[in-house]
């Protein structure tokens, strides 16, 4: 898979692609991702990427020529454009399922106010990672870029995350795991964890993940 990022802040993935598992599965070979700041596509002499919206108002809208030069310079038959908005759909695991079996991916990171509406024209999605707006599209890039990443065949044991929490197949919240010591401060590991019966231990998982569920996020179990 190819990943790229258009940004205007090269410079703050700098940490997120030198570590762990993203680092890795760029060393094996399993992911290439680019970052490109797309101020280097501006036609203005000063390599002005925004500018004030029309009709007034606060604030600096990005133009629609950058990105979209930035866009046609890297799109290739089979990409998928992501526009990273807090007016997208909202992101969710099955997306990240989604994704991941797309051999390229475009995200573009917003900043200032805004974007010019006819930036949407050459995107295939408009995602939001919540209800809530940040500064810029960069963080929203490195969440989607690390959960799609670690469903990549070799990335990570598959087994890890088909029983991680919202798999499409269950939509459940994960169970409650426990490591050494058995017992800290009157706190103890469940007796069923250490006795060896495998088909035990799976029922008391399942139990616990569908009791968590409906305890923390009972609108899972209404989908």
């Amino acid at each position: 898979m190819r990943i790229d990022i258009l940004t205007l802040f090269p410079e703050m993935f700098e940490g997120f692609l030198s570590c762990s598992i993203i680092k890795r599965a760029i060393e094996k070979k399993k992911v290439e991702i680019n970052i490109v700041n797309f101020r280097n596509y501006s036609k203005d002499p000063h390599n002005k990427v925004d500018d004030t919206p029309y009709g007034g108002g606060c604030g600096m809208v990005l133009m629609i020529q950058p990105i979209y030069d930035a866009v046609m310079s890297l799109k290739k038959e089979n990409t998928k454009v992501i526009l990273l908005t807090p007016d997208g759909m909202v992101y969710n695991q099955k997306k990240a399922y989604e994704l991941k079996e797309n051999k390229h991916l475009i995200l573009i990171c917003g900043h200032y106010e805004g974007f010019d509406e006819r930036i949407k024209s050459i995107v295939d999605y408009s995602i939001s990672i919540g209800d809530y707006v940040l500064t810029g599209g960069e963080i929203p890039s490195m969440i989607i870029t690390d959960t799609v990443v670690r469903l990549i065949d070799g990335v990570i044991d598959s087994n890890s995350h088909i029983k991680d929490s919202f798999n499409p197949k269950t939509n459940l919240l994960d169970y409650p795991t426990y490591t050494k010591p058995r017992e800290f401060m009157g706190m103890k590991v469940p007796e069923v964890l250490l006795n060896g019966n495998h088909k035990e231990i799976e029922e008391y998982r399942t139990k616990e993940s569908l009791e968590k569920t409906r305890k923390i996020r009972p609108d899972l179990l209404e989908k």
